[in-house]
């Protein structure tokens, strides 16, 4: 187990899937272990009941159908799945609504979906999740990039000693938009910036090359 584990964090991540399918096959006693500790691309499913898709994720599955948070059904359909509570509901839409809007803000496109549920009578639990396909052929409306995506996910329990004066939407959100904002600083300041030093090191700046040298 050690071992795959080690290999699986060597693989690139667009080889993850064909990886994790390959370590399933060689190590079936492991597979749970596998499957709860590799994380894999979010996959997206149509809600056929009104033409959108919305995102697969262990939060909206039971048994092998996944809930979708714009019909509140079951795909493929189940008789007794889980549901949240009316109330929940309700909250579940708005959420869905508010993060369509930032998804669009923030990411100029791609696919959101927002799920909840109880966890006991004096809390419950949201998960926010966000995925964008950066290529050019990707959702949005830019695309600069050969191949790439942005799988994000947030699960927030409620047990916040926060004021609720606003809301639990406004302090969820302020929440995520933090969190987001601190790690694209962190991708932009530890990776891309560290790139950009390295070929700026390994290649002058053009202007660099064509100055002339001082006569003697």
């Amino acid at each position: 187990m050690e071992a795959a584990m080690g290999l699986m964090r060597r693989m690139p991540p667009k080889h993850s899937e064909t990886a994790l399918s390959a370590l399933l096959t060689l190590l079936p006693h492991h597979s749970s272990d596998l499957l709860s500790q590799v994380d894999q691309p979010l996959q997206v499913l149509c809600d056929v009941d009104n033409g959108k898709e919305f995102i697969l994720c262990e939060y909206n599955r039971d048994a092998d159908s996944y809930r979708s948070p714009w019909s509140n059904k079951y795909h493929p359909p189940l008789e007794d799945g889980a549901m949240p509570s009316i109330e929940l509901r309700k909250l579940e839409i708005e959420a869905n609504e508010v993060f369509t809007i930032y998804r669009d803000q923030y990411y100029e496109g791609g696919i959101s979906s927002v799920y909840m549920w109880e966890d006991d009578e004096d809390s419950f639990v949201g998960c926010f999740l966000i995925k964008k396909d950066g290529s050019k052929t990707g959702h949005g409306r830019r695309g600069f990039l050969q191949e790439g995506a942005w799988d994000a996910i947030h699960v927030i329990e409620m047990k916040m000693k926060l004021s609720v004066a606003e809301g639990h939407l406004c302090n969820m959100g302020r929440m995520i938009e933090e969190m987001e904002s601190k790690l694209r600083n962190s991708l932009d300041q530890v990776y891309f910036g560290k790139t950009k030093e390295m070929v700026c090191t390994l290649r002058p700046p053009s202007e660099v090359l064509h100055m002339k040298l001082p006569d003697k």
